[in-house]
């Protein structure tokens, strides 16, 4: 790092960020983790990267950019060599009468400097980038997927370990959260699922496939010589910046064996809830509700929505060396060093409800359930949090309200679920705007109100008839989509008396809702509407995520 540990305590404390106290609690964390003080600092919701990086610059006095709302000229950028800018972490970024700029993640490193300023016979100028950043930006060097495989094929010999290797490498660049290989009548189709929407990206020969899938077989140690029954597996791939973990499904289809491969990447571990996209006041009911010793905190949502990844930077925030948290899940998603995590196991009757049992007899202060899917862990789960526990969950309802009358469903009694739940997050997750492309367009008041509630248009643009929203363009970086990123739209429902007291009279989810936002709370189509005024996201994002149907 560019400061020493006791300069960034200097200036953590000189800003107000935290106290002693807490910088203690936060350097003895580090010591039993793999991250900084830096990284666990914006690990805990402390400081965002960006604003790190601009407190770090402006100490040091170096000029500080933040390359993903830059525009980087493409032969600007191929100044430098790929494996030299990855392998340095240096960018290239402008160019005018003065020379180069160049982003880096040191830029007191002089040899680097001189030696661009020599390659390239002109003055070289560094400028502070955050590392996070630098790593997003290095995508642009990407070359084509299919031209790659095309040239690759046409060899003598085509080495399938290198096939495989290449689609991962590619598909960690991209951000693939998956990677879809999918047998066809006449080839053999590559799909990534990018910010939660699948891309075709290959074509390769049909008689390629059955190779690449024997190939993820043995990597994932699943049987080779079986094609009709569904596998499961896991594999670790060392790529250049890091090792991942892939978790790997086989099944039979008509055209042959599909694998679909889920990507866990450590990269994205990294999400705080400010990362995430909680606003301050959401983000303060939450920290409200974590700060307690006992009682539940709901994430709902669907599939997809974000849920655990949530609960996890939660778990991230509360993990320290005098807690003890267990989660039980199906299966787990990432590894948390000094968390007890426990996989859901049917073949060995290892259920939630029966996992839950077991974790209560080892003394946990905080326990997490992966879902909570049947009256049996539903009512386990509510009378660990009355003992002294805190309780952390995820359900699938569509909004936060919903939640409560969905407990009292499953066998709960309502003084239970009034007494027990602290908060519920409720959330979706909308695409970004990529920022290489961004532009500007004017939305009429009248445009919106074919899509839109009148009040939600009302307290966003007033009295205005028209109002300039954002929208990508479309390039290579974002696949021509316009959008790069995702980010969290939430609406956070915190139990209060008032609430508590529905809750117990057993009313339904819109009496709940409403009173909700009596007191204050932003719903998900407000939260998303404030992310487009913002120029986070599009309108067309919020509406497809939160099923606002038109007039």
């Amino acid at each position: 790092m560019l400061i020493t540990n006791e300069q960034l305590k200097h200036l953590i404390l000189k800003n107000g960020l935290i106290d002693e106290e807490g910088y203690s609690e936060i350097e003895q964390e580090t010591k039993n983790s793999d991250y900084t003080i830096a990284e666990t600092l914006v690990e805990k919701d402390i400081i965002s990267d960006e604003n790190l990086g601009l407190m770090i610059s402006d100490f040091l006095k170096y000029p500080f950019i933040i390359l993903a709302k830059t525009t980087i000229p493409p032969d600007v950028f191929n100044i430098i060599p790929e494996k030299l800018a990855r392998r340095r972490k240096v960018i290239p970024f402008a160019k005018d009468a003065k020379g180069i700029k160049l982003a880096m993640v040191d830029p007191s490193n002089k040899e680097l400097t001189q030696m661009v300023s020599k390659k390239i016979g002109l003055p070289v100028t560094a400028y502070l980038a955050t590392e996070q950043d630098i790593s997003n930006a290095l995508r642009i060097y990407r070359k084509d997927l299919q031209k790659t495989f095309d040239q690759l094929i046409a060899s003598s010999e085509i080495p399938m370990s290198r096939i495989v290797d290449l689609l991962i490498n590619y598909a960690s660049q991209d951000k693939a959260s998956d990677i879809h290989i999918e047998p066809q009548e006449k080839d053999s189709l590559v799909r990534f699922r990018i910010d939660g929407i699948l891309h075709d990206v290959l074509s390769l020969p049909k008689g390629l496939h059955d190779q690449i899938i024997t190939r993820i077989k043995i990597l994932s140690r699943l049987r080779t010589d079986e094609h009709l029954s569904p596998q499961d597996g896991k594999m670790r791939i060392a790529l250049e910046e890091e090792e991942i973990d892939i978790r790997v499904s086989i099944l039979p289809v008509t055209e042959g064996e599909k694998a679909v491969l889920r990507l866990l990447s450590s990269k994205f571990r990294k999400f705080s809830l400010i990362d995430l996209g909680m606003n301050e006041k959401d983000l303060k009911k939450v920290t409200t509700a974590y700060g307690k010793p006992y009682g539940m905190i709901l994430s709902t949502g669907p599939t997809g929505s974000g849920k655990t990844t949530s609960i996890y930077a939660i778990l991230k925030i509360l993990n320290t060396r005098e807690k003890n948290i267990t989660t039980i899940e199906d299966p787990a998603e990432y590894r948390i060093k000094g968390v007890n995590q426990i996989n859901v196991n049917a073949k060995t009757n290892l259920t939630f409800a029966n996992g839950l049992r077991s974790i209560l007899r080892q003394d946990p202060n905080i326990i997490f359930v992966g879902e909570i899917r049947d009256s049996e862990t539903a009512g386990i789960a509510v009378n660990a949090s009355l003992t002294g526990h805190l309780v952390l969950s995820t359900l699938h309802t569509n909004d936060a309200a919903t939640a409560l009358p969905r407990l009292i469903d499953m066998n709960v009694e309502p003084f239970l679920v009034a007494s027990t739940v602290n908060v519920i997050i409720a959330q979706r997750l909308v695409r970004k705007i990529c920022e290489i492309c961004k532009g500007t367009r004017t939305i009429t008041k009248e445009e919106l109100l074919k899509n839109l509630p009148e009040e939600s248009i009302n307290e966003y643009i007033g009295n205005k008839n028209s109002v300039i929203i954002y929208q990508g363009a479309g390039c290579k970086i974002c696949h021509m989509t316009g959008y790069s990123g995702r980010i969290g739209v939430f609406e956070v429902l915190e139990v209060t008396k008032d609430i508590r007291d529905l809750i117990t009279k057993r009313n339904d989810a819109d009496v709940i809702l409403q009173k909700a936002i009596k007191e204050g709370m932003t719903t998900m189509l407000d939260d998303g509407l404030e992310k487009v005024i913002k120029g986070l996201t599009t309108i067309e994002e919020v509406l497809r995520v939160t099923k606002i149907q038109g007039k």
